[in-house]
């Protein structure tokens, strides 16, 4: 086969590319895509991919297999850290690493790389493939712990297709292992934290560069008492416990109001309503017709926690309207909700709160 592997500079990654290059039966090539952004680099100072770069750089080395880097900062401007301002302004939550996979790393990446005619993508993604009558299908990986099937699911078919898990049957331990086995250079590096289209630059700082600081009060929803002030709604999310400043809690963050410039708190040991169970799900992707007849759970944020589905009530628009077995305090409009049935990730969609 003729294969592309997207190379992070992470061990993951590597060890991905290790396991297609010891065959020796594939034609590989590596690609490392080059998305930092300049605005942000010239207050940072330096370049923090460098290293991710020189860490590919020698994996390809040790397998003799050509490195390209290619550029996608403007696509990544246009298409997620765009959406991903948009979202904060508007008070919602986010999910720019779900977009990242569908837009970038398997869209526009298949596009610019159309020429070479390549078989199939490999990446260092936690997670796994089967085959339908209908195509592909997106499976947990073995290590419920890594598993990333929640940063998948909203990719199409046709770029599920494409694509192979080399390390999606293995456990994170075992990784680890291989790449010690093969000596990989980043063998004993860290895993990367953050959102895909920053690396190493705090969230904090990215959103105060791009949308600054507005000064607006933080209030008990319970008591309307004033507790203190923020600089800016865009910097809490719902369900927000830590670093609000705040004294006589624990508190968390309930809602915003983006119109005035407040965000709610409550007190976590105070009286509560039982949290959000129901939500419209829009733009949803289910490559195959639902099969309702089947338990399904739900994960409204990545981790191992899910939570069994109650109701799935389809709306017009293709839209849906879910109710789940339990509340969760954390949902906030603009998450990803993802679905399962089994070890098989059926799909994916957008949450819409009141």
């Amino acid at each position: 086969m003729k294969i592309a592997v997207l190379l992070s500079g992470g061990v993951d990654s590597s060890v991905a590319l290790a396991l297609l290059a010891r065959s020796r039966q594939h034609e590989i090539t590596a690609f490392y895509l080059k998305i930092w952004l300049e605005d942000e680099l010239s207050f940072l100072g330096s370049c923090p991919w460098q290293e991710d770069i020189d860490f590919a750089q020698k994996i390809c080395r040790q397998w003799d297999i050509p490195l390209e880097v290619i550029p996608f900062q403007g696509e990544y401007r246009e298409r997620i850290i765009s959406y991903t301002l948009d979202e904060l302004k508007k008070g919602r939550t986010p999910s720019p690493d779900v977009y990242c996979n569908e837009r970038i790393k398997f869209g526009s990446f298949c596009d610019k790389t159309a020429h070479y005619g390549f078989d199939a993508i490999a990446s260092g993604h936690y997670a796994q493939k089967s085959i339908s009558p209908s195509g592909s299908l997106l499976r947990r990986a073995v290590d419920p712990h890594k598993d990333q099937t929640y940063f998948l699911a909203h990719l199409k078919r046709s770029q599920l297709e494409k694509i192979i898990f080399p390390i999606g049957h293995l456990q994170k331990k075992d990784v680890r292992a291989i790449a010690a086995q093969y000596d990989l250079a980043n063998k004993e590096r860290k895993d990367s934290q953050g959102l895909c289209f920053l690396g190493k630059i705090p969230f904090d700082e990215f959103i105060r560069f791009h949308l600054g600081s507005q000064p607006g009060l933080i209030i008990d929803s319970d008591t309307g008492k004033t507790l203190g002030e923020h600089q800016g709604y865009w910097f809490y999310t719902i369900g927000q416990r830590k670093g609000l400043g705040l004294g006589g809690g624990p508190w968390k963050v309930l809602k915003k109001d983006v119109a005035q410039n407040i965000v709610y708190v409550c007190n976590q040991n105070a009286p509560q309503k039982p949290p959000a169970q129901s939500f419209v799900l829009s733009e949803v992707n289910f490559p195959d017709p639902l099969d309702y007849s089947k338990p399904m759970t739900c994960k409204v944020r990545h981790g191992i926690n899910e939570i069994p589905v109650k109701e799935f009530k389809p709306l017009q628009g293709e839209k849906y309207y879910i109710t789940l077995s339990q509340g969760d305090p954390g949902l906030a409009s603009g998450q990803f909700a993802v679905f399962y049935q089994g070890d098989i990730c059926i799909g994916s969609g957008v949450m819409e709160l009141n």
